[in-house]
């Protein structure tokens, strides 16, 4: 049977999850302000959650209805089949969020899809009260414009959280978005790669997974898992995925100006599995030199929101820019929210993509 699914992700990044949905085999991949929606089979849940790099989750589509009032959006959700996904004893908690719409209080929106839910499994399973004490179904709602979309959550924790991330600095940056920058700079795997503000060594590690072809999530646990009336197997999923590794010479570098973030950055690339493939050291940025004639250079430097003050952001950009002057042949990705960051860094972008990280703002700047 197919299904339609949408994955949410960060905005900007709608181009690539949608890539990267297609390479999958996924079907009717369409974009829009910060999700990508496709068709695919159960089997997909079990594929697009362990594979994906870009999406912040995996949901299952239940369906949409009008809701410019609490009678339509009632009728409207009691109308979906939940009965199809829910089993008897599912439980099932309601979240979402209301954007445009006349009904703006989102706890009395989760109290009329809550009610909604269950008259119509009540009604399937001939019960008058729901036992709710199995597994869990995590529904949400986007009311946009008063028309409001129902899911159903495959994932559980976010897929930003890989499992190999429990030690980080100040300020990390999300995997997820890690992830797209390496892709958007056109590395995959060969030439130098480099990260001079590594931090906690999400851009590298990520690089590292990427480079390999390894599944982000091979190495976690999703909801779905735990759904008895779910037929995947998930182990034949994940060898599937570890089929599609590969291994060659990689050359990444990471390094930081902080000996602690160093070590933390070392720690996480023991977890994800790639310790082996990146040289982490303690150096300057302001002072990099690279011996290769070309390479890549993806990176997320403190900036004004982040750690340092502005005039300390914009003193250690001019740096790195004279630095990498004696480097003419690296590619050059940086992601900030300085507007100004091309006069401090000494040359003009050839392109610049608008990226948020986390709630900010940001241009990311391609030399």
């Amino acid at each position: 049977m197919k299904l339609e699914f949408c994955a949410p992700c960060l905005f900007g990044l709608e181009g690539p999850l949608g890539n990267e949905l297609r390479h999958m085999g996924l079907e009717d991949v369409r974009g829009e302000d910060g999700r990508v929606y496709f068709t695919g089979t159960e089997r997909d849940i079990a594929a697009a959650n362990i594979r994906s790099r870009f999406a912040e989750r995996i949901l299952i589509v239940v369906g949409r209805t009008p809701a410019g009032d609490f009678d339509p959006l009632f009728e409207g959700v009691r109308s979906m089949p939940w009965e199809r996904y829910i089993p008897k004893n599912g439980a099932f908690p309601v979240k979402g969020y209301s954007h445009g719409s006349a009904i703006t209080s989102v706890p009395a929106l989760q109290r009329c899809v809550n009610r909604a839910v269950a008259d119509r499994l009540g009604k399937a399973y001939g019960l008058e009260r729901l036992p709710e004490t199995g597994e869990r179904y995590q529904i949400q709602f986007a009311l946009v414009n008063d028309e409001a979309t129902l899911y159903i959550d495959t994932s559980g924790a976010g897929l930003h959280k890989r499992g190999w991330r429990p030690a980080q600095v100040e300020a990390p940056l999300r995997e997820t978005l890690a992830a797209a920058m390496v892709d958007i700079a056109g590395y995959r795997g060969r030439g130098e790669f480099c990260d001079p503000f590594c931090g906690s060594g999400t851009i590298a590690i990520e690089a590292a997974l990427a480079a390999k072809g390894r599944a982000p999530g091979i190495g976690r646990r999703f909801e779905a898992e735990r759904w008895r009336n779910l037929k995947i197997d998930w182990e034949e999923v994940r060898s599937q995925a570890r089929a599609r590794e590969f291994d060659r010479d990689y050359t990444i570098f990471a390094s930081d100006i902080d000996e602690r973030a160093v070590n933390i950055a070392k720690e996480n690339a023991r977890r994800a599995g790639v310790e082996r493939l990146i040289r982490f050291s303690v150096a300057d940025a302001g002072k990099l030199s690279r011996a290769a004639e070309d390479g890549v250079i993806v990176t997320n430097p403190p900036y004004g929101e982040r750690m340092l003050d502005i005039t300390e952001a914009r003193e250690l950009m001019r740096r790195f820019g004279r630095a990498l002057r004696s480097a003419p042949g690296w590619r050059v990705n940086i992601i900030s929210s300085d507007e100004e960051l091309e006069k401090f860094f000494g040359r003009r972008a050839r392109k610049v993509r608008k990226l948020y990280n986390g709630m900010i703002r940001c241009g990311y700047y391609m030399f």
